[in-house]
């Protein structure tokens, strides 16, 4: 009994450094309220999911073991004014699908233990929404209109939207067609955009992420063209955490990056009817990957994305 208790306290003492190092880089999580209904076993697997919340205006809702997303429906519009196609991104911290239970509770702005809604999209391009860049200004359509499930788990989660004829200009309108996947394993959704036009002229499209500014800053934007990579580390909320985001286009296409009154956006050059690859990344340093924005930077960095568009 001796050796067995020697052996424990030395066990201990050796991993004593690595659990205060632990203690000390872990997450200060916001307080839990108590969520309407506990997950059970099933509901536990980890797995990629996308879900239309017909209970929640149509939203749609997209996550794997890493991340969480959500654009808004049509109905929201009415509900909601002025609305938009804005990307909304989630804190999660957990491996398992949440978001359509924490909806359902009506209290998905607070934390239940598993994640928290409290990224603000509002009419801006939030975690890479889009729109096209002209004179100086980003025309963007309203609420998806139409959709379709390609893929709902448990590997990948892959769905595709329509998004119905919007002006650009007085001169103009153009509509989008747009397919989202997110397998397992990764940060970064994968989207293929189709534009199309009422002339065959060339366009710019601004892919777009929302700027802060609170009493803690402006958060810390950067930008890397060479490989067309964009990554912003939002200021800290100091109960709630911050929310790191990045956009990947291919350099090919890039033309610059620009900013409006509510964005970040990287303008790539489009051809109507000829579709288009991007990524959109997102995390929250409460959440089990990156807790700084250093470790989300590197992350951004070793991406190898394809811009391939016959997938």
């Amino acid at each position: 009994m001796r050796t067995y208790i020697r052996r424990v306290t030395a066990g201990l003492l050796v991993a004593m450094p690595a659990l205060m190092a632990w203690a000390q880089t872990a997450p200060v999580m916001p307080p839990i309220v108590q969520p309407v209904t506990q997950p059970d076993a099933n509901e536990r697997e980890p797995r990629a999911n996308v879900t239309i919340a017909h209970d929640r205006y149509d939203d749609i809702l997209w996550e794997n073991d890493r991340t969480a997303h959500r654009i808004y429906g049509h109905p929201l519009e009415a509900y909601e004014p002025p609305s938009g196609s804005g990307i909304d991104a989630w804190g999660k911290h957990v491996r398992w699908p949440f978001m359509h239970r924490q909806l359902r509770s009506g209290k998905q702005h607070d934390y239940h233990g598993e994640g928290m809604d409290f990224y603000d999209v509002g009419t801006s391009r939030g975690a890479g929404g889009l729109g096209v860049w002209h004179d100086n200004k980003l025309w963007v359509s309203r609420n998806w209109k139409h959709w379709k499930v390609i893929r709902n788990g448990p590997d990948v989660a892959s769905f595709e939207v329509t998004y119905e004829p919007w002006p650009v200009d007085v001169n103009r309108k153009v509509s989008e067609r747009r397919t989202f996947t997110l397998p397992m394993g990764t940060n970064f959704t994968r989207m293929v955009s189709t534009i199309k036009s009422d002339n065959a002229d060339p366009l710019v499209i601004g892919i777009g992420i929302t700027k802060r500014k609170d009493p803690n800053g402006t958060g810390v934007f950067v930008k890397d063209l060479a490989p067309g990579r964009v990554s912003y580390w939002e200021p800290s909320d100091p109960v709630k955490g911050t929310m790191g985001i990045a956009i990947m286009v291919d350099p090919k296409v890039l033309v610059e990056v620009r900013q409006d009154a509510d964005n970040y956006l990287v303008l790539i050059n489009v051809r109507p009817t000829e579709p288009f690859v991007y990524y959109m990344g997102a995390t929250w340093d409460k959440g089990l990957d990156f807790h700084d924005r250093a470790s989300w930077e590197k992350y951004v960095r070793e991406q190898q994305p394809d811009f391939e568009t016959l997938r």
